[in-house]
């Protein structure tokens, strides 16, 4: 079961979200159809986008993360609500890449490094929603994850994020952690932390076995953890005929006078489940 796991330090220092995401990276890679280097990078995004959602205070507050730095995956866009239940896509799920000479996926490659990490948060009821970007650092998201906390919220963080994807394109595990050093850390604690990511080494072979609590003890060993909540979560989509009715709607007079014109049933598809509504032009 995917999940979000949130812990602090006995001392307070070291704020710890966790994350276990694949099921929902297998759901996005069945509902994209995406090749391996985009299941990758995509999961890699989703689950991100997922812990930050987790964060927010409102229930009906969203967090959107868009991701172009002119590589041959185009743009990832993906959104979470408060929960850190996620939805996303890739704009081209279709890219395929030779592996790095490492035997891993060339992520960073895909997405490229000429563009922006984009956040925005929709708050609702506190005005217009807050943007930050950063520039891309090296396209396999979890850096540039990373280089946007350093930037725009000037808060020290260590990012991990993974996703395995095994021999028949499935996703095998998949997930990661946001660890984040709060003011007046000190220096031991700070070297204390570095030795335990070092140690953990890449996060999908931690979870190919283990969730996210576990995750949680290995990240903060000889730190004397507390768990602060546990949260499932899912891929999970708000799309509805009446949304899709709402956005056809909105359209300039001109394209509705067109799609009048030609008295044929209008075909909506859901960028981010696939969904297809069908309506009549009468109906809009």
């Amino acid at each position: 079961m995917d999940k979000i796991v949130k812990a602090i330090s006995a001392d307070g220092f070291v704020r710890l979200t966790a994350i276990t995401s694949k099921d929902l990276c297998e759901r996005a890679r069945q509902i994209h159809a995406t090749t391996p280097v985009a299941t990758a990078a995509l999961g890699r995004t989703l689950s991100a986008t997922a812990m930050m959602g987790s964060d927010l205070k409102k229930t009906d507050a969203s967090i959107t993360i868009r991701i172009n730095g002119a590589g041959p995956i185009g743009t990832l866009m993906t959104v979470s609500d408060s929960s850190g239940n996620v939805r996303g896509y890739a704009q081209n799920p279709n890219v395929q890449l030779p592996l790095k000479s490492d035997g891993k996926l060339d992520v960073g490659r895909a997405v490229g490094t000429d563009g922006l990490l984009t956040v925005i948060r929709d708050i609702s009821g506190e005005g217009e929603p807050y943007t930050g970007s950063v520039t891309l650092v090296s396209g396999e998201i979890a850096e540039d994850f990373t280089a946007y906390f350093a930037e725009s919220e000037q808060t020290p963080t260590a990012v991990a994020l993974g996703v395995l994807v095994d021999v028949n394109y499935s996703v095998k595990a998949a997930g990661g952690y946001i660890a984040q050093l709060l003011p007046g850390a000190p220096n031991d604690l700070i070297d204390q932390l570095e030795q335990n990511i070092s140690a953990l080494g890449y996060v999908t072979n931690h979870l190919a076995d283990q969730d996210a609590t576990s995750l949680v003890y290995d990240v903060l060993k000889n730190m004397n953890p507390e768990i602060l909540s546990e949260q499932p979560i899912e891929y999970h989509c708000y799309c509805s005929r009446d949304r899709a009715l709402k956005t056809l709607s909105s359209l300039g007079e001109t394209d509705r006078n067109e799609i009048k014109g030609k008295n044929e049933p209008i075909e909506v598809t859901c960028q981010f489940c696939d969904a297809v509504y069908v309506f009549d032009p009468s109906e809009i």
